[in-house]
C-alpha cells in the first residue's frame, strides 16, 4: 500500500501543484466500499467542492495510465484537509505562526499531555508555543499530533 502512495504522490505532486494546489497528504486504504485512493488537496483561499472536482478531473485519466494498483479497482476521491487538519508540513507550520494550536504528546512530561499554546517557532528539532505557563519547548520527536484550535 505505501507502494501505491509514493507513487502517486510521486507522480501527481507537480501535476497538482501546477494547477495551483498543495498535495497534503495521498492515501490508500480499505473501506467498507473497497480500496479508496484519496488525495487531499488545499490551496492559500481554501477549497471548495469544485476544486476537488477539477482535481480528480485532471488526476483520473493519469492514473489510468499509471495503473498504480496493478489493476485492481478502487474509488478515487479528492478532498479537502478541513480547517482543523493536523500540522505536518513546513508550510502548515508558517501558515500558523502566531496562532492558537494544541499538541498531544506520545507519553506525559511533568504530569502533561497535552498543551495549548500560541506557535511562536519551530524547527526541525522542536515546536515552541507560548501559553500562560509561558514559553514551554517541545521536541518534535515527543510529539503525536498537532492541530490549531478552532473557535467558533
Amino acid at each position: 500500500m505505501t507502494k501505491v502512495k509514493e507513487l502517486c504522490r510521486e507522480k501527481l505532486q507537480p501535476i497538482i501543484e501546477e494547477v495551483g494546489y498543495e498535495l497534503v497528504d495521498v492515501t490508500y486504504q480499505k473501506e467498507a466500499s473497497g480500496m479508496n485512493l484519496v488525495f487531499t488537496i488545499d490551496c492559500d483561499n481554501g477549497v471548495t467542492i469544485d476544486d476537488c472536482e477539477k482535481v480528480h478531473k485532471i488526476i483520473d485519466p493519469i492514473l489510468d495510465e499509471l495503473n498504480p494498483t496493478d489493476d485492481k479497482p478502487y474509488i478515487l476521491s479528492v478532498s479537502s484537509p478541513g480547517i482543523d487538519r493536523p500540522l505536518k508540513s513546513e508550510r502548515d507550520f508558517k501558515r500558523n505562526i502566531g496562532n492558537e494550536i494544541e499538541i498531544s504528546l506520545f507519553k506525559k512530561i511533568d504530569g502533561k499531555k497535552n498543551f495549548v499554546g500560541t506557535l511562536e517557532s519551530f524547527d526541525e528539532q522542536q515546536i515552541v508555543i507560548k501559553n500562560q505557563d509561558g514559553q514551554v519547548k517541545l521536541d518534535r520527536s515527543q510529539i503525536a499530533h498537532i492541530v490549531p484550535v478552532i473557535k467558533f
